[in-house]
């Protein structure tokens, strides 16, 4: 026979089996034990390699195309959706959005080769990642729940409504240990007491009280120096305003230390990054507003792909007490000690007390500033709430957390720049 086979090791091995089969070596039963074949198979192939020779043992659709091979016309006509929609999502996201709206018909592994190809994904390494000791998950569900801000450009770049750019902001993620389910999402300028405060009160209402909370150790939930024992952002001694208002819902609160410690809700957090800013691209999302609205839907998408079922069935949040009124205890609260003529300081302004007793009852009298997430605010003294007037204004010294200092130099940026583009000689009478 002219001309070159191509065989496996597996065909080749058989010629010396069949040879001795033919041959009568040796019986059928015990050709077709070596070969891996019945006794009727191989009898069959015993025919063929006495009338073929070895093309008998080469497999006939070999150097064919295949019955079940992908027309070219479909998977150009899926890559023109892809680049055109999805260019820039991993293969995984991509396949399933195109399941969505039924616009493919091959599987993923196939669309990501198609994909490498055409230098829309590029295939990562491996690499090689410290090993840390697992830590099984809770057994139930709000037995405890990791908490963490993701800053991230969500909108990537895009303008709302009013036309304004909508900048980075922080998406606070609660997220169950036990089955992985995001328990809320909520969309804020940045990390911050108030929103936290706002994000807990959504969390609480819909689900109760975990039995405990997951942080990182950042100066919202912990106080980080020793120095007088009082953090910047408190004036209880040891505690924050958010440590404060979760000792009142007697929530405990477990610090980790190391991001890895908390890793539940730091892999979501790049996922969110992912999956999240594609989705709110393809709603046309562009405000913090309009995606807080959207989120409940996208919570609920996720939690189905995504949530494992938990070891335990008991659901282990704590119902609110009706004592625990969420809106005076998620809140600013701070004192201060009233002057002679019945006066305090608070966030650089100086408030007078208006009230109808003798003023020398209430001289060093302290009393509560209740300050709520829309900034209006509240005096007390002794559980009555007190008139009071404004008197002076003085120059605003702030303190600004870290996680804050990109927005207030973007305002004092935008202050400035104002300025200065009104008063300059060259557009002075465009203002006038």
């Amino acid at each position: 026979m002219k001309g070159k086979l191509s065989m496996s090791v597996k065909e080749a091995d058989r010629i010396t089996i069949l040879d001795s089969l033919v041959k009568g070596k040796i019986k059928q039963k015990r050709a077709a034990e070596l070969m891996g074949l019945s006794v009727r198979q191989t009898r069959r192939l015993k025919k063929k390699y006495k009338a073929l020779g070895i093309t008998a043992l080469i497999h006939g659709n070999r150097g064919k195309e295949s019955n079940h091979k992908i027309k070219e016309e479909e998977i150009e006509k899926v890559m023109q959706i892809v680049k055109s929609k999805y260019y820039d999502f991993g293969p995984t996201l991509a396949f399933e959005k195109l399941r969505e709206k039924k616009e493919i018909t091959f599987s993923v592994e196939k669309l990501r080769q198609v994909m490498v190809e055409e230098g829309l994904w590029k295939i990562k390494r491996k690499r090689r990642t410290k090993i840390y000791q697992a830590r099984e998950r809770r057994e139930a569900l709000g037995e405890l729940v990791q908490i963490d801000g993701s800053p991230f450009d969500w909108f990537e770049g895009r303008a709302d409504k009013t036309g304004n750019i909508t900048d980075s902001c922080s998406l606070l993620v609660f997220i169950d240990d036990a089955t992985g389910k995001l328990l809320n999402l909520w969309f804020a300028p940045c990390e911050s007491t108030s929103a936290y405060f706002e994000a807990s009160k959504l969390y609480l209402t819909s689900w109760g009280k975990p039995l405990a909370l997951y942080l990182d150790k950042h100066g919202i939930f912990r106080i980080n120096t020793t120095k007088g024992g009082i953090s910047a952002s408190s004036d209880s001694v040891g505690l924050t305003q958010f440590s404060r208002a979760m000792a009142e819902l007697k929530i405990p609160l477990i610090f980790a230390n190391s991001p890895q410690a908390k890793g539940r809700v730091e892999n979501v957090n790049g996922t969110l990054q992912d999956r999240l800013t594609k989705e709110l691209r393809l709603k046309g999302i562009n405000s913090i507003e309009e995606a807080n609205r959207f989120l409940p839907e996208f919570m609920a998408s996720y939690n189905q792909k995504f949530s494992v079922v938990p070891k335990s069935a008991f659901d282990a949040h704590r119902p609110l007490l009706p004592s625990e009124n969420l809106d005076e205890i998620l809140i600013q609260k701070h004192t201060r000690i009233l002057s002679k003529s019945l006066a305090f300081q608070y966030k650089n302004q100086l408030y007078q007390i208006k009230t109808e007793r003798p003023t020398s009852a209430m001289k060093n009298a302290p009393v509560i500033i209740r300050e709520d997430t829309e900034g209006k605010i509240t005096v007390e003294y002794k559980g009555k709430k007190l008139n009071y007037s404004v008197l002076e204004e003085r120059p605003k010294m702030e303190i600004v957390e870290r996680k804050e200092m990109g927005i207030k130099m973007r305002e004092i940026k935008a202050l400035v720049y104002s300025d200065q583009k009104i008063n300059h000689p060259w557009n002075r009478w465009r203002y006038r």
